[in-house]
């Protein structure tokens, strides 16, 4: 399973706007609706169950990066995108620090284990310091996309 496969490298975000969680995964989620990956009619209701998940325990996770994720009959596929703050977002992270790397994913509700294996993909990667390094240092999407690609290359 590769990034390139479930991120859509048009719904990446090298420059987030927003300073507080529910605004950040707005914006993300509204790039997902921009390239067509999430209906423009469901944006609210993803939002809402991705905060539903974030009142079960943050996503959080230190070291200034979050995983906010849901399942979501709006998809039919897993999809992911990903969000970076330079000023860092208000994330309630677990070490009470700002997230400057968001990794937004969304999945149907009947792919559970597929999520999960997504989920520690993600999870493995973000806790190598080289390639959260390589994230922050991105400064455009493109640049975001050429680090996702690199990681997919290295594990073949």
């Amino acid at each position: 399973m590769r990034f390139t496969d479930f991120v859509n490298h048009q719904s990446v975000s090298a420059q987030l706007e927003s300073l507080d969680k529910e605004d950040a995964i707005r914006e993300l989620i509204t790039a997902l609706v921009k390239v067509g990956d999430v209906p423009a009619n469901q944006h609210e209701e993803v939002v809402g169950r991705i905060m539903e998940r974030e009142k079960m325990g943050t996503t959080g996770i230190g070291n200034g990066v979050a995983v906010p994720h849901a399942k979501h009959p709006a998809v039919s596929r897993t999809i992911g995108t990903i969000g970076l703050s330079s000023q860092g977002v208000a994330f309630d992270a677990l070490d009470g620090g700002a997230v400057h790397i968001l990794f937004l994913l969304i999945s149907p509700p009947d792919q559970s284990e597929h999520h999960l294996q997504i989920l520690e993909k993600i999870s493995r990667h973000l806790r190598e310091d080289l390639f959260c390094r390589f994230l922050q240092q991105a400064r455009t999407d493109t640049e975001i996309r050429q680090v996702l690609e690199d990681v997919d290359n290295a594990d073949l």
